[in-house]
């Protein structure tokens, strides 16, 4: 089955249809979703629809652009819903020095303290990171570059969305033991490097995501986007890795499980 790994369907763009959507993904081979909290006020209802949906599983943090809001009290719901059976990583954190919303010794700060929080409760992370690669490298590598290279084991977690170049890949997943989020940009015209990236990675490190409602993949660039397009982000990695749809499909739900749901 195909795992969708980042999915923001707590987003008022699904508010119209959500349930229709929700019910339809299994139609189109898609048997469990992680919905990602990324605001203060998202991460209550990241947890309501975990609990609506046997399919639908969860991860709560602030986005590095939210990370104003990382007050002492959220911190501790963090803390709390971490616990959660169907909560099954932090994220999404990181650095963003795109938009600059926040200044970036905060976002540091916050990083931080939320991979804490997942260390400490043995889950895995998911780092958004634009624009930031040498600062988000540096605070992954001080706080999981301590074990074993390459030791999957220890769930670290994933780079989401995945924008680098190849050779600083090679350092997340051989060196540190992070997977590698591929999404709709894999079929744009401009995404030579990334294609390269996939090219370079092996398969056991490669996850599928959507990060919906945003970046469809082509023939929908530009539309809302959902886990129903999925198949055409598999299409696109079998092309590049010159293997069929089954066996992305097939490691990619190895890897989700190993990384998100080691006991199911």
């Amino acid at each position: 089955m195909i795992i969708d790994t980042h999915v923001h369907y707590d987003d008022e763009a699904f508010d119209a249809d959500r349930e229709e959507l929700l019910q339809s993904l299994a139609e189109a081979g898609v048997g469990r979703v992680i919905d990602i909290g990324s605001t203060a006020e998202s991460l209550d209802k990241v947890v309501v629809l975990t609990e609506r949906y046997d399919f639908v599983y969860g991860a709560v943090g602030l986005h590095p652009d939210e990370v104003g809001d990382l007050t002492d009290e959220v911190i501790k719901k963090l803390e709390v819903y971490i616990n959660n059976p169907k909560i099954v990583a932090i994220g999404e954190i990181g650095l963003d020095y795109y938009w600059n919303k926040e200044a970036h010794d905060l976002q540091a700060r916050a990083f931080r303290t939320q991979i804490k929080i997942a260390q400490e409760n043995g889950k895995p992370i998911v780092i958004h990171s634009r624009e930031a690669a040498a600062d988000t490298l540096a605070i992954v590598t001080e706080m999981y570059g301590k074990g074993s290279a390459g030791e999957k084991t220890e769930r670290k977690g994933v780079m989401h969305c995945y924008s680098y170049s190849p050779e600083m890949a090679e350092i997340y997943t051989k060196k540190l033991g992070f997977y590698l989020g591929i999404g709709g940009v894999v079929t744009y015209k401009n995404a030579r490097k990334l294609v390269e990236t996939v090219e370079r990675t092996p398969m056991e490190y490669l996850l599928l995501e959507t990060d919906c409602p945003y970046l469809s993949p082509v023939p929908f660039r530009g539309k809302r986007n959902s886990s129903r397009n999925l198949p055409y982000v598999v299409s696109r990695i079998a092309e590049i890795k010159g293997i069929s749809c089954e066996e992305v499909i097939r490691i990619t739900e190895e890897n989700a499980k190993r990384l998100f749901f080691p006991e199911k």
